[in-house]
């Protein structure tokens, strides 16, 4: 009988040494309190505690948490209801206040986050709502952060999950960007038109200048032609006159180095007053002191030959 009860109490004491022995995980805090009061924070590892006087008050985590909260029906400075749903990320900083800063921590983020989306939608017009989500959530971050400090709370982000605005609105807001697309339709297609119009011009105009271009060339080619074909011209009849002549005064040569007499002289006059006539004339005047016309004619052969 008593060795039953030594066992027992052997395990008794084994159980309650086992029950002191502590093993705090990574990321997360454990309160302890001795007679009810706070004693000190456990974090990551091994701790030992006193039986029956000190206990594990509360577990924490000091990892990121997520809150999502339900829609919140809020009122716009002009007057506009809307629900807005809002998600915080926020992290555990102090153990010990968030375990006696506040009663339900969750709740209280929720009321607090409701109050500040209300103040801070308030003195904003729909519009601006709609367009300022990254102004919204700054002021908010900033206002619960400050507010959530006591409890040992930092909130890292506010983020506006979703805006649901009335369905009147709504259907506005869908005929206003309609309205907007059409208008922005209208203006790139008279911006095409436009360019089109511009660029048709500029063909034509470039199209003109190049016209001109060649229509002025072909007329100095044709000028340049001309000019080559009258220098041409006046080079083989000034050619044909000095080929006459010569020949005249060749034929002039051949006569004085033949030693022609007045008889064959006579000839030569004769056959030029007919040549002179061509044929035309009914008659033919022949001087009648043809020995002097000779004698004209051999004094020009002589000055032709000096």
């Amino acid at each position: 009988m008593e060795m039953e009860l030594i066992v027992t109490l052997l395990i008794v004491i084994v159980v309650v040494f086992a029950s002191c022995i502590k093993i705090v995980p990574q990321a997360q805090a454990f309160v302890i309190e001795r007679l009810g009061g706070y004693k000190e924070t456990w974090s990551v590892g091994l701790h030992f505690k006193m039986p029956i006087i000190d206990r594990v008050a509360r577990k924490v985590s000091l990892k990121e948490q997520v809150a999502d909260f339900p829609p919140q029906p809020v009122i716009t400075k002009d007057n506009v209801t809307m629900r807005i749903d809002t998600i915080i990320y926020f992290q555990i900083t102090d153990p010990k206040l968030y375990a006696y800063g506040v009663e339900s921590p969750i709740m209280a983020i929720e009321n607090l986050t409701a109050t500040t989306l209300r103040n801070v939608i308030g003195d904003l017009e729909l519009d601006e709502t709609l367009t300022s989500r990254e102004t919204i959530n700054t002021k908010m971050r900033s206002d619960i952060d400050l507010a959530t400090d006591p409890w040992g709370i930092k909130v890292n982000r506010v983020e506006l999950k979703n805006i649901i605005p009335p369905a009147a609105i709504q259907d506005a807001m869908e005929k206003q960007m309609k309205a907007e697309r059409e208008r922005r339709e209208a203006i790139l297609i008279a911006e095409g038109e436009k360019k089109s119009t511009i660029l048709v011009a500029e063909g034509k105009k470039q199209s003109a200048i190049l016209a001109a271009e060649a229509d002025k060339q072909a007329q100095i080619l044709r000028a340049e032609a001309q000019k080559e074909s009258a220098v041409l011209q006046a080079q083989g009849e000034a050619q044909a006159i000095l080929n006459i002549q010569q020949a005249k005064a060749d034929g002039i040569r051949f006569i004085k180095e033949a030693g022609a007499d007045d008889a064959v002289i006579q000839l030569q006059s004769l056959e030029a007053f007919a040549k002179a006539a061509d044929g035309q004339a009914t008659k033919i005047i022949i001087p009648s002191d043809i020995q002097g016309l000779a004698g004209a004619v051999k004094s020009i052969a002589e000055v032709a030959k000096d």
